[in-house]
C-alpha cells in the first residue's frame, strides 16, 4: 500500500522509545560479541548467542516503532477518515502535534476548516511546535483551512457544539490520570455538534474513553485493534480505534 503521508516533516512519536531500543540493541550486541569470542569458557558462547539474538529483537522493536510513526499511522488515519460519512465543515484535532491528522483531514475534506490544539510537548513528538505544524500545513497547501491553537484538551477554548468532527491521535493517553482523561472526553462531547462524529486512535485507555462517550449519550463503535500497522515496537502495544456519533 502506498503511503498516505502528506508533504511535510512530522517527526517521531515518543522519540525516546526507539532511542532506548536502539541503545539496548547496541549494548546487547557488544556484550554478546564479547562473550561469544571467549571460546575457552564453555558457558560464554551460548550466552553470547542469546545476547546477540536479543540485540536483533531490540533492533526489530525500534524498526517497528519507527514504521508505525512514519508510515503506519498515516495509513490507518486515511482509512478512518475515508469512511463514507458526510463531509464535515468544522473539524477539531486535539493533541495535534505537528499537524498530521489535521492536515490529512483538510486534504480529505476540501470544504472543511480544521483547528488543531496542542501544548507542544516534545516528549510526545520530536520537534513539536506550532511553527513546525504551520510549516507542514504550508507544505501540504492547506494553510488557508488549517489553524493551530495553544490549548489544553481538558479546557478547550471553544463554544459548545462548534465542530462536526473531533479527532484525537495518540494524545489523550498522555494525560496523567483517569479524571483528566474523562475531563478531556467531556470537552470533546461539549464542543461536538448534534449529529457530529468522534474518531480516536490511541495506545491505551480507549475503554475509558468509550465508557465516557456512552455515558454522554453517544453511539460508540469500538475500541478495536487497528492491526499490525499500528504496533508500537510490537503486538504487545497496539493502536486501538474508537468511533462515536452524537
Amino acid at each position: 500500500m502506498a503511503t498516505c503521508r502528506p508533504a511535510g516533516s512530522y517527526g517521531i512519536d515518543a522519540p525516546a522509545v526507539p532511542r532506548l531500543w536502539v541503545g539496548l540493541a547496541a549494548a546487547s550486541a557488544a556484550a554478546g560479541a564479547a562473550l561469544a569470542a571467549r571460546v575457552r569458557r564453555p558457558w560464554a558462547q551460548p550466552l553470547g548467542t542469546l545476547l546477540l539474538l536479543g540485540a536483533l529483537g531490540n533492533a526489530a522493536g525500534a524498526a517497528v516503532h519507527l514504521h508505525t510513526s512514519v508510515r503506519g499511522k498515516f495509513q490507518l488515519w486515511s482509512d478512518l477518515l475515508d469512511d463514507g460519512a458526510p463531509a464535515p465543515a468544522r473539524v477539531l484535532d486535539i493533541g495535534c502535534g505537528r499537524g498530521a491528522v489535521a492536515i490529512m483531514t483538510a486534504r480529505r475534506f476540501p470544504g472543511a476548516h480544521v483547528t488543531g490544539v496542542d501544548l507542544w510537548h516534545t516528549a510526545d513528538q520530536s520537534g513539536n511546535s506550532p511553527d513546525a505544524a504551520a510549516r507542514n500545513a504550508s507544505a501540504a497547501a492547506v494553510t488557508d483551512r488549517v489553524r493551530y491553537v495553544t490549548a489544553d484538551m481538558r479546557e478547550l477554548p471553544f463554544s459548545d457544539a462548534s465542530f462536526e468532527l473531533v479527532t484525537a491521535s495518540l494524545s489523550i493517553h498522555n494525560l496523567p490520570s483517569p479524571a483528566d482523561r474523562r475531563r478531556a472526553v467531556r470537552e470533546v462531547v461539549r464542543v461536538l455538534a448534534p449529529g457530529g462524529r468522534v474518531a480516536i486512535m490511541d495506545i491505551q485507555h480507549t475503554s475509558e474513553y468509550a465508557d465516557a462517550l456512552r455515558e454522554a449519550g453517544l453511539d460508540v463503535e469500538g475500541p478495536r485493534d487497528a492491526g499490525w500497522r499500528g504496533w508500537w515496537t510490537g503486538p504487545w502495544m497496539p493502536t486501538q480505534v474508537l468511533r462515536a456519533r452524537a
